[in-house]
């Protein structure tokens, strides 16, 4: 089965386990691989990510995804239509259409393209916020699944926090304990969010505890936010809750959502790219999780999300994409950033 350089990249690096702190392997393999397709310089960086540049004006252009992933996932299957596995969507197709796509395009003289493969999205963004004060961008591309008939131009903010109660002991029948308590907690909070209307959602993420001897608990919440969100009134709420139910709040991460409009520069460059490459009406989609996109709002700068690939197959057990979407994405790619960098004088 002969496929194209392009999707032979892709099958490669997915064929790579890269869950979350332990990316290096596929990360070494892409660096090495990025040369064939036009980037100048590749490497690693402090944090592990894949750094490549091209061009050297005084405009950057950054395109940035992530190639960590969930753990599991599909065995790798590859035909002539599809690829199946981890990371085939998220976000290795979209890793890997902007770092082809991107090696493709040419670069005007006053800009400088930069690509980045980071580490860590899965978890903590590690990679992407290694790489902040390392960069003032002009503009920047977040390689995400949106479809190659989409551009996303929000994501939701989150709230990562914990319910935490212990005690030195004490028998059930008087004393229902540390874990009752952090369960009634974070019930609270769940009937609260509820409540909170659209755009609100909360998640339970992990629970632990010991009921022999010095009783523990913890309950750790995953709270998503709409674009409006204020973490002042969000981290009220939760001591509130808390103190209600005599437990203690710790606050693990906030993230806040983060919108652009519809007439940013990239936002409008990748409309009408997938409008030529596709014929299609493109979607503008406000998508509903959270992303280095949110984390590298803090640049203040144009930008938008795009990749190939359907988020419905995000972290499932039968994760896959079909080559021709892949393409398509790469193209979408191609005829995007000379216009985005086109705009932005």
């Amino acid at each position: 089965m002969r496929l194209p350089e392009s999707v032979g990249l892709l099958v490669d690096i997915v064929a790579v386990p890269s869950p979350t702190g332990h990316e290096e392997d596929a990360a070494r393999m892409l660096a090495d691989r990025l040369p064939r397709f036009g980037w100048e310089t590749s490497h690693l960086d402090g944090a592990g990510s894949v750094i490549a540049t091209r061009g050297n004006g005084d405009k950057e252009l950054v395109l940035l995804s992530h190639i960590d992933t969930v753990p599991g996932g599909p065995k790798l299957f590859v035909n002539e239509e599809r690829i199946e596995g981890r990371g085939s969507v998220d976000a290795k197709s979209p890793c890997c259409a902007l770092a082809v796509g991107g090696g493709a395009v040419e670069v005007p003289r006053d800009w400088r393209i930069t690509f980045v493969a980071a580490v860590g999205e899965e978890i903590d963004s590690r990679g992407a916020r290694f790489r902040m004060p390392l960069h003032e961008p002009a503009a920047l591309v977040v390689g995400e699944p949106t479809g190659s008939n989409g551009v996303a131009l929000s994501y939701r903010g989150r709230i990562l926090f914990s319910f935490v109660a212990e005690d030195s002991g004490a028998h059930r029948s008087g004393s229902p304990g540390p874990m009752s308590d952090t369960v009634l907690a974070a019930a609270s909070m769940m009937q609260i969010t509820e409540n909170m209307g659209k755009g609100y959602s909360i998640a339970i993420m992990e629970m632990e505890g010991h009921e022999a001897g010095r009783r523990s608990a913890s309950i750790t919440m995953d709270l998503r936010t709409p674009i409006g969100a204020q973490q002042e009134e969000l981290e009220l709420m939760l001591n509130e809750t808390a103190a209600a139910f005599g437990v203690g709040l710790n606050v693990i991460e906030y993230v806040p959502p983060h919108e652009v409009h519809k007439s940013d520069p990239v936002i409008r460059a990748f409309r009408t790219a997938i409008r030529d490459v596709t014929g299609e009406p493109p979607r503008v989609l406000a998508k509903q999780g959270t992303c280095d996109f949110n984390v590298l709002s803090t640049w203040g700068c144009p930008m938008g999300a795009f990749g190939p690939g359907d988020s419905k197959y995000d972290h499932s057990s039968n994760e896959q994409i079909e080559i021709k979407e892949f393409l398509r994405g790469i193209e979408v790619v191609k005829g995007a950033l000379p216009k985005v960098m086109e705009a932005i004088r």
